[in-house]
């Protein structure tokens, strides 16, 4: 029996006080301070109980309390201020207006993502995936790309978490109230489509994320049967059939919520493979109202398509059985008049059984000609992870490509080194370039060190904090929590670990040599602390053994004040970590960890990281090294055993290295006073860190390159294609079917090449003759045979050899190994 429904009672402001609301409604006062700052001057004790939400201030404040506000003139002007700021935010050209191919970009990107951590006050997020759709949506607003967001609302959003006494994870879900949120129901908007023949609604909510909006689909309303109204329950729950209708919703449902909205569309952007199944609906758009055939409508699809892998393993992708796609997509294939075969094969590798499960990154790949990973180094990983899909192409020839992760600087600073960049870099440190961030240089080492030291004391505070809120919720007394008192030391080096707790994380790494750990912990001359925090996915008892093992050992009363574990980690947990810590640690698995931005966030308040050099942190340990002026690396490099099979052996000689990093380098390096109070060589690498990462590592730089290597590329394409009826995808489809036919006759006959000694630097001409069934379209041709020739430059010195392959090309396409298609010469 479905529960009671409630209603939610909204406040009646005083007419001066109307524009709080619109202040609370629009999500940008999760990052713009002042707005943050008039808030929470409205009534300090309902911010901080309500975790600085806006519209539970005002929902909870007392109404004296607001009718003296509505005559306090100067709580009115820094409203007014405050509003003219939105005003002018919301208005004003920004980045993307003044770009000078902004007009390329006639429609909007539509950016399709399972979560978006806007805000713990709107928890639709689990963790770094979702953290990082948010951080994308600020940075496209701040830059004023024209950019829509579509999710999914879960009326339990993710779980909260509480440990047993025993250090047991126990998760929570919540009910969550849309209208009591920055949320805002579309009216007259609905959502229709079928689950496996069953007919299903969806309503949307609207969050306005400064310029950006996000649209949120929502299947709990009455008009679904109870089975379907729980689709949008909670994210990442249930079984597999569950996750298959979300991810229809999400995908097809998105695609129709933008219809409906009458939003046009120029780029849809896939944030991983969950919304994959938009691709789907729009093939059978094209086919049913432009009149394509299935082949053209797919090269219309992918002309103006994204897609983002995060995924370094192939058991993190979403694969679902034939007999569910086939059960659920019956009404499709028949629509597109193709056979359920037709649907799998987008989501089999080359060679694949008809009844393999269908791979939701596949299809991606597939029906996207734009793809990328999160890293450098997982775009390597990625490369070789989907070479298969492009049989004959050399693997780092793979067209898939990479733009490095970053994060949303005025949501993760805190406001003391937020006043400290202004000064130094400039108020739009975020957007800054590299000549700017140098100065950061120039600044007092006292006062960075204040600002980094305040960061941390609250960090110190905000860890009691819950550490008593949560020894009083397990029913122990004020005197048992007396040592919260004493936790933590805001003067001592402090390294904090917090993400997710998947077993390749190796969170419990330092436990592996408990003693070593005890020993730095409780030195009296150099000691250490360690903070720890993440949750496990309910599903994952691996990663609740991690949290277990962190527990026990945090619940030692010898150790408890030097090593802890915080539960419940949220983003607002997160903003105190990364603003306090003085070390970030990571320790994947290389290269299981595609970017790992939580790093980023530290490094930009000021923390060193250390880390094993895998994601984002492989091409950026460096960065500086090589420039006269840097003082050193910024940060530590965890040695990674990639040759070593054993993985006890490796996560041995992995933890050494780490143990050996603490002791001999990062330790002295910040106790090192030199009888100054400030740790001025620390200090010193604290401004190498922020000098030489700071214009890499925001989502600022990483939505520009969206912007200027795919958004822009793929508008164009999309555009092209889709000109004069489509002409350009019906010629494409056409020339690939073309070549597919022919291709296995296509083969190297003959290489001709001077093998004299040449001279370093020259060129050495290189000849061939290919044979093909394919009728010519130009050029020189003797029948079936045509020559070639070009200049090999010589760049190295010593033996060399050379080869040639054929492959086709059009002007259509951007690169020809797009076709998959190479014949080489033989040996």
């Amino acid at each position: 029996m479905k529960a009671q429904r409630s209603f939610t009672v909204r406040p009646q402001l005083p007419t001066p006080l109307g524009e709080l609301d619109r202040l609370a409604r629009n999500l940008r006062w999760s990052w713009d301070r002042p707005t943050r700052d008039l808030f929470a001057a409205i009534h300090p004790q309902s911010w901080d109980d309500s975790g600085h939400d806006p519209r539970r201030v005002l929902a909870e404040v007392p109404a004296d309390r607001l009718a003296e506000l509505a005559q306090d003139a100067t709580f009115l002007e820094h409203l007014a201020a405050a509003t003219a700021s939105l005003d002018a935010y919301e208005r004003l050209p920004r980045w993307f207006q003044q770009h000078g191919s902004a007009d390329t970009l006639a429609g909007s990107v539509a950016y399709f993502s399972p979560e978006f951590g806007i805000s713990e006050a709107v928890p639709q997020y689990s963790g770094g995936l979702g953290v990082l759709a948010g951080d994308h949506l600020k940075a496209a607003s701040d830059l004023g790309v024209p950019l829509v967001a579509i999710g999914l609302f879960y009326r339990h959003g993710y779980f909260r978490q509480s440990l047993t006494a025993d250090g047991w994870q126990q998760e929570r879900f919540p009910d969550l109230d849309p209208h009591a949120m920055a949320l805002e129901l579309c009216d007259g908007v609905r959502v229709e489509l079928e689950m496996a023949g069953t007919p299903m609604v969806a309503q949307v909510w609207r969050a306005t994320v400064g310029r950006t909006p996000l649209y949120l689909l929502d299947a709990d309303v009455p008009e679904n049967p109870e089975e379907l109204q729980l689709v949008t329950d909670r994210l990442y729950g249930g079984d597999v059939e569950h996750r298959l209708r979300q991810e229809i919703l999400l995908g097809i449902g998105g695609v129709r919520a933008l219809d409906a909205l009458g939003i046009d569309v120029d780029v849809f952007h896939t944030n991983e493979g969950h919304a994959g199944f938009l691709g789907l609906e729009r093939i059978r758009r094209h086919l049913a109202e432009d009149g394509l055939t299935f082949a053209e409508a797919v090269e219309a699809v992918r002309a103006g398509a994204v897609f983002t892998t995060h995924t370094p393993v192939p058991a993190g992708i979403d694969q679902f059985p034939r007999e569910l796609m086939e059960r659920y997509f019956a009404g499709w294939t028949a629509q597109c008049g193709v056979t359920v075969d037709d649907l799998m094969a987008l989501g089999h590798r080359p060679g694949a059984a008809p009844t393999e499960r269908f791979n939701m990154a596949v299809m991606g790949m597939r029906l996207a000609e734009r793809r990328n990973g999160v890293s450098r180094l997982h775009g390597e990983v990625s490369r070789h992870m989907f070479a298969d899909l492009w049989p004959g192409v050399p693997q780092d020839e793979t067209p898939v490509g990479s733009i490095t992760n970053g994060v949303h600087g005025a949501t993760w600073v805190s406001a003391e080194m937020d006043e400290v960049l202004t000064a130094s870099v400039g108020e739009d440190w975020q957007s800054a370039d590299a000549a700017a961030w140098d100065r950061i240089g120039t600044v007092d080492n006292v006062a960075l060190w204040g600002a980094h030291q305040a960061a941390k004391l609250r960090l110190v505070e905000h860890v009691r904090e819950r550490l008593r809120s949560y020894g009083a919720a397990q029913g122990r007394s004020s005197s048992e929590l007396e040592w919260v008192d004493t936790a933590l030391d805001p003067e001592v080096l402090t390294v904090c670990f917090a993400r997710r707790m998947a077993t390749y994380k190796r969170a419990a790494m330092l436990l592996s040599q408990p003693e070593r750990l005890r020993w730095l912990l409780l030195d009296a001359d150099r000691p250490v602390q360690f903070v720890f925090a993440g949750k496990a996915h309910p599903a994952d008892d691996h990663g609740k053994e991690l949290i277990r093992a962190i527990a026990t050992f945090a619940a030692d009363a010898d150790l408890r004040h030097r090593f802890v574990f915080v539960e419940d980690y949220d983003m607002a947990l997160a903003r105190s970590l990364v603003q306090g810590a003085d070390v970030w640690l990571n320790t994947p698995v290389r290269p299981m960890e595609a970017s790992g931005t939580s790093g980023m966030k530290a490094v930009l308040n000021g923390a060193l990281h250390c880390s094993v050099l895998d994601g984002w942190w492989a091409e950026c340990f460096t960065a500086g090294a090589d420039d006269p002026g840097a003082t050193g690396p910024n940060g530590w490099a965890i040695s990674s055993a990639e040759a070593v099979a054993d993985e006890a052996r490796r996560t041995e000689i992995e933890a050494n290295a780490l143990f050996d990093l603490l002791e001999t380098q990062v330790l002295p390096l910040y106790w090192d006073r030199s009888g100054a109070i400030t740790p001025l060589a620390w200090v010193s690498r604290m401004k190498t860190s922020l000098r030489t990462l700071g214009p890499f590592v925001g989502a600022h730089r990483m939505v520009r390159d969206y912007v200027e290597d795919l958004y822009l590329p793929a508008a164009g394409r999309a555009g092209r294609l889709g000109a004069d009826d489509h002409r350009g995808a019906r010629e494409l489809a056409a020339f690939r079917s073309r070549v597919a036919a022919a291709w296995p006759s296509v083969r190297v006959v003959h290489v001709e090449a001077d093998e004299s000694v040449a001279d370093l630097g020259s060129q050495r001409r290189v000849e061939r003759t290919t044979a093909t069934s394919m009728p010519p379209a130009d050029g020189p041709h003797d029948g079936p045979h045509r020559r070639y020739s070009a200049d090999a430059p010589l760049d190295a010195a010593g033996r060399m050899g050379v080869t040639v392959r054929v492959v086709p090309t059009h002007p259509l396409v951007a690169t020809p190994v797009e076709f998959g298609l190479v014949a080489w010469a033989d040996a």
